[in-house]
């Protein structure tokens, strides 16, 4: 079978629920995504909050999402995303397993947990008993100090609230501000869930991944297999494989201000063949090294990308400034106009007064 460019991307589009008919229910919206990352970075807002606003719109306020994780438990934080609390028996198996391969650092980790074994036992007591606690909380009764090159040297305390975050046995129970609160995972994860044996959950996760993505390079996806349908898209090399349930579903866009972890284009090599997106979160490049700037938004209109808008949030004035708007090669003035409106969307939804764009330049350089 072969898709137009144009299929291709309305597919993709379709798949992330950023099409015009917009989602309305915030766990579903987690759940067909699969997960939604976490980012605290702010400069406009966080990431998990534009991720979801993108999808759902000024319905969503990021107290809904506090109460679902640390009230309703709908959903759970793990490794850095957010996912919905039925999807858990597919992550298991591999919380169980972990750290599961053979390089030098899971070597390490094991090596690490194994003479530390009375300081994880520990932990898990203290947190059975007083939680739920946040790191400082707990002391530091390592045998063995965790070594690294980077910030986490020495900082065992923390290094063995992750693995034990990462094997399923503790959870994040809430935050206070930035800072997460730990617990046993009874108290937070559905453990009482049925069981799936390790290869029908990752097969049920290269299902889930397929529907979210809409269209993928089959290796992109570890066990997808002959799941999906195989085609060729115009424009392209290779094979690519969809989701038939959206093969032949009406399109109708709309604009979306993305988050730079936005799933859509997350794939910088895929948004590069799908959408001819050229896109690099800048954050850690120097100033002067920078092609678009700081942090900056993906700008989504039907099935093109259309700009990208150097932003961040001037609270003193009560103004979304846009320091530079990045107008893609093949816009125009009414695609100009579309992304202005709906960074002023975003802005209203923030809480500012205006958008402010202090530059336009246009073509994707």
């Amino acid at each position: 079978m072969r898709l137009s460019i144009e299929r291709a991307r309305q597919i993709a589009v379709m798949a992330q629920l950023l099409a015009a008919d917009r989602p309305t229910d915030l766990v579903d919206t987690v759940r067909r995504q699969v997960f939604v990352q976490i980012d605290p970075t702010s400069i406009v807002a966080r990431t998990e909050h534009l991720v979801l606003w993108s999808r759902l719109g000024d319905r969503f306020r990021p107290d809904d999402l506090a109460q679902a994780l640390f009230v309703d438990r709908s959903l759970f934080e793990y490794a850095a995303c957010i996912y919905a609390a039925t999807d858990y028996p597919q992550l298991r198996p591999g919380m169980e397993a972990w750290p599961a391969g053979t390089s030098g650092w899971e070597d390490r980790v094991r090596e690490w947990m194994k003479r530390n074994a009375a300081f994880r036992a520990y932990v898990l007591d203290e947190l059975r008993r007083r939680g739920p606690l946040r790191s400082r909380e707990l002391e530091d009764r390592s045998v063995v100090g965790w070594q690294s090159t980077g910030w986490t040297h020495d900082r065992n305390v923390g290094q063995m609230l992750e693995f034990l975050s990462a094997r399923g046995e503790i959870a994040i129970a809430r935050r206070d501000g930035q800072e997460r609160v730990w617990d046993v995972a009874e108290r937070v994860l559905p453990v009482d869930a049925p069981l799936l044996a390790p290869d029908d959950a990752a097969r049920l996760k290269a299902e889930r991944r397929l529907r979210a993505h809409g269209i993928v390079r089959p290796r992109s996806i570890a066990g997808l297999g002959d799941l999906g349908l195989e085609v060729e898209v115009d424009g392209t090399k290779g094979i690519w494989r969809i989701d038939p349930d959206l093969l032949d579903r009406p399109f109708a866009g709309r604009t979306a201000v993305l988050s730079p972890f936005d799933r859509l284009i997350y794939d910088r090599k895929r948004a590069l063949e799908l959408f001819g997106f050229d896109y690099k979160l800048e954050i850690y490049v120097p100033v002067a090294k920078r092609r678009w700037g700081y942090y900056v938004l993906p700008i989504l209109r039907g099935d093109r990308m259309i700009a990208k808008a150097d932003a961040r949030t001037d609270r003193v004035t009560g103004v979304l400034r846009v320091n530079v708007l990045h107008l893609e090669d093949g816009t125009n003035a009414d695609d100009r106009e579309a992304a202005v409106d709906e960074l002023a969307s975003l802005g209203r939804w923030l809480g500012l007064d205006d958008v402010l764009v202090e530059r336009t330049v246009s073509g994707a350089a």
